[in-house]
């Protein structure tokens, strides 16, 4: 019988953001892909350390015991040809991670087997592959080097940004051409109206429909708690209020911070990782926890 990925949360994950491939990546840049392989080849039984995404991915794939049932499948999506990969493979089998499934490219674009695997968050540092994802409607983002990570895996925690990720960029758009003055006019106008969907809504409806039947199941500790961290403030509050409940959505805990720098309060909230689309705010933020850009649609 064919194994279906309806219904699942499908995560397309680069082996350079599952584990730590810095030091192979500079080979690869510095001395080219005969030495690359060569290298990998040579270093097959090597286990390779986890990598920013992978104390993210662990815990979600974690969920599919905790809650009995498969939610989460996930996928690795790599530029790199079978004959390099056995050490990825070897890793993850090292590591207890239930990952059976791969596109292994040899180089060419991954953007064609993103919607073939049914991908629902990709992952990656390559920003070409991310901006590709993103304009193809899915839900990508690119990650930062970051020394912080959340170990635990009884509860997932993910923190967003708003505006252009959670919701589109229409009112950071104003925010950008006209100034505050402006976009807070145009949201007090507004408040009653909306915000249209952004590039992570779907994701966030999906994790919030793991959370309610998780909920329904048991009187355990939810396994998995969002945040929104946002530059937002009042009066600009109201129309996010209104989108989420407009989208039968509770956010766990929602930070309005009136341009005040978000780190701190990540630190505290301690995301697996945290989705921004300003890289002012992702290249702070990444010193505290693990963190990813959303790029503009094109």
């Amino acid at each position: 019988m064919a194994y279906s990925l309806d219904d699942l949360l499908v995560i397309g994950i680069s082996s350079r953001a599952l584990f730590d491939l810095e030091h192979e990546n500079r080979i690869f840049e510095g001395e080219g892909l005969n030495a690359f392989r060569l290298h990998q080849i040579a270093n097959e039984q090597v286990i390779l350390k986890p990598g920013v995404a992978f104390p993210l991915v662990k815990a979600l794939l974690h969920l599919n015991t905790l809650q009995k049932e498969r939610r989460v499948e996930v996928v690795v999506m790599s530029r790199n040809s079978s004959e390099t990969s056995l050490r990825i493979f070897n890793s993850i089998s090292h590591y207890g991670m239930d990952i059976t499934r791969a596109a292994l490219t040899g180089g060419a674009p991954l953007s064609p087997y993103l919607k073939a695997f049914q991908i629902g968050l990709f992952l990656s540092f390559d920003e070409h592959d991310v901006q590709v994802a993103i304009d193809s409607g899915i839900a990508a983002a690119m990650l930062y080097p970051s020394q912080s990570s959340n170990e635990n895996e009884e509860q997932i925690r993910i923190a967003f940004d708003g505006d252009a990720v959670l919701f589109s960029d229409e009112s950071e758009r104003i925010y950008q051409e006209q100034g505050l003055e402006a976009f807070e006019r145009h949201e007090r106008e507004k408040a009653i109206q909306p915000l249209a969907e952004g590039p992570f809504a779907k994701l966030l409806k999906t994790l919030a429909q793991i959370q309610q039947q998780a909920a329904s199941k048991n009187n355990a500790p939810p396994p998995l708690r969002t945040a929104l961290v946002t530059a937002r403030s009042s009066p600009a509050h109201e129309r996010v209020i209104r989108t989420l409940r407009a989208w039968d959505i509770v956010i766990d805990e929602t930070f309005f911070m009136g341009g005040i720098h978000k780190a701190a309060v990540l630190e505290a909230f301690r995301p697996h990782m945290f989705f921004d689309d300003q890289h002012t705010h992702c290249a702070r933020a990444s010193e505290v926890v693990p963190t990813a850009r959303v790029p503009i649609r094109k």
